[in-house]
């Protein structure tokens, strides 16, 4: 299978408050989510975003621990091991660095986005991350300026 990256409701709810869901397409083309990450996602899905089940048996070891969403998402990344997960829940996170999946997370994709040249302004990016709900700290925020 070809690599894929699988992205997780906790990076898409984020970059869509901020008015940034684009970035994923310009940085990683298609992305791929699970049925359970676009019911949790509540929105209608751009025509890049591609919904694939994950197995049923990875998934229901995943599903003891985790949220449906994350499990799902761990899941099939777990079936392209070469692909990469973008992930901001920390549970998620601790589980797919345990078992040796290649991650990041929205301030990541906001990092990589901005070396690329793709953000025109980033103060103005993180004054709009401040005024969601999205918990990250003032110095991971300060990171994207560096």
């Amino acid at each position: 299978m070809q690599k894929v990256t699988v992205v997780d409701t906790s990076c898409l709810i984020p970059l869509t408050k901020i008015e940034q869901l684009a970035l994923l397409y310009e940085l990683f083309g298609a992305i791929t989510i699970t049925p359970a990450i676009a019911d949790e996602y509540g929105h209608p899905l751009p025509k890049w975003v591609q919904v694939v089940n994950p197995k049923e048996d990875s998934l229901k070891i995943f599903k003891a621990f985790l949220d449906a969403g994350e499990a799902s998402a761990i899941a099939l990344v777990m079936e392209s091991p070469s692909s990469l997960l973008i992930i901001d829940e920390l549970k998620g996170r601790q589980v797919a660095k345990e078992i040796g999946v290649k991650f990041t997370g929205s301030v990541g994709v906001l990092k990589l986005a901005g070396k690329k040249g793709l953000i025109s302004n980033m103060t103005e990016v993180i004054k709009k991350i401040k005024k969601t709900d999205f918990r990250v700290s003032d110095d991971l925020l300060k990171s994207l300026l560096t």
